[in-house]
């Protein structure tokens, strides 16, 4: 098993990543003196593989666990999800010193965190990310939220769990497309911060796409890592975290734009960093050879590299960024790359740099 410290002063807490960790759920909330009432928010996908087992753990620790099972995927993320959960958890007299259990991808991890963070104005919780993508990402770092029409995230807070606990055994029901969802964001952590992760991944892809338990172990405890170093620095992005949205204003204004479900939030951060990466050579110098190393290692992986943008579908995706959190005085902010480990945060790009970075990554149209 590997721990990752996230140091945070008095809301410090570690990750934990290893195999057949579901079980010890139970010992861990014991020692970290929880009281016995305590709520799992899943969904129906997982819920259905891993309750048994975490409800087992738990109540043989003595804990008296409520189940709350949501509908699986990003349309979850919402005010009716977060009411029921409320309402659910009032009905059930869980009180202060009660805690949440999330388990499951990063939709229920985000949900989770955020219902448990304005409960009775705050109650313990527990990250048990299911999904690659939530044990690299949206599972560390205290970010919990969920989605409005306008926009992704737009409703959250920062709010920081006890313990992530990282089953890399939950990795093994995960369907191939999720997988290399979770990847773009390792291939992130490389761009932004590890220029050796993204060698690493570009010599192990196949390893990894095929679930070898030591390259998946390696590589998303490095990402822990990295985010938890970030974090440390900067908890509340006031600063140096805005490297962690590389690709992510265009790939949430994908998100939000073609329908959420249509891509996934892996799939459309990989088409965002490759129109990052285009932003980044004409305005922070990215050798060409770095640009097409990080397409390569998209397309590698399996990843969409680029997406039909017809003109109203890129007015919409304007829209989205304009309501992005990372506008300042109404200019989107990005975060560029200056080589492969090395970036840059709050860029203001002209309007007109965006769109020839949006057409870089528009199928069907002439590059130029």
């Amino acid at each position: 098993m590997r721990v990752v410290p996230v140091p945070l002063g008095a809301r410090s807490y570690s990750i934990e990543i290893g195999s057949n960790l579901l079980g010890t759920l139970g010992q861990h909330c014991s020692r970290l003196k929880f009281a016995k009432r305590c709520a799992i928010i899943t969904d129906a996908e997982v819920g259905a593989h891993y309750s048994e087992i975490v409800r087992s753990s738990l109540e043989s620790a003595g804990f008296e666990p409520l189940f709350i099972t949501l509908q699986p995927g990003e349309k979850t993320k919402s005010l009716d999800s977060v009411g029921f959960c409320y309402d659910s958890l009032a009905t059930n007299r869980l009180e202060r010193k009660s805690f949440i259990v999330a388990l499951g991808g990063g939709v229920i991890g985000d949900l989770g965190g955020f219902v448990a963070a304005t409960f009775l104005r705050g109650i313990p919780f527990v990250q048990v990310p299911t999904s690659l993508l939530a044990q690299v990402d949206s599972s560390v770092g205290g970010k919990t939220g969920i989605n409005l029409k306008a926009g992704k995230n737009l409703v959250g807070a920062f709010y920081q769990p006890k313990l992530v606990l990282c089953d890399l055994n939950t990795l093994r029901t995960l369907p191939p497309r999720e997988l290399r969802a979770g990847l773009a964001e390792i291939v992130k952590y490389g761009i932004i911060y590890d220029a050796e992760l993204f060698k690493f991944l570009e010599a192990n892809a196949d390893k990894l796409l095929a679930s070898d338990p030591l390259a998946l172990a390696h590589v998303i405890a490095r990402s822990c890592e990295i985010k938890a170093d970030v974090v440390g620095q900067d908890e509340m992005e006031t600063g140096l975290r805005a490297i962690l949205n590389f690709g992510h204003t265009i790939g949430h204004s994908i998100e939000n734009t073609f329908g959420y479900g249509k891509y996934l939030h892996g799939e459309a951060i990989s088409i965002g960093q490759i129109a990052a990466a285009w932003m980044s050579l004409k305005h922070k110098g990215l050798p060409e050879r770095d640009l097409l190393r990080i397409k390569a290692l998209f397309e590698k992986i399996g990843l969409p590299v680029s997406l039909p943008i017809t003109p109203s579908k890129r007015e919409k995706m304007f829209q989205a960024m304009q309501m992005d959190k990372k506008v300042s005085n109404g200019s989107v902010k990005f975060v560029l790359a200056r080589e492969i480990g090395k970036v840059d945060y709050g860029i203001a790009v002209p309007e007109q740099d965006i769109h020839w970075a949006i057409d870089q990554v528009s199928s069907g149209r002439k590059r130029s």
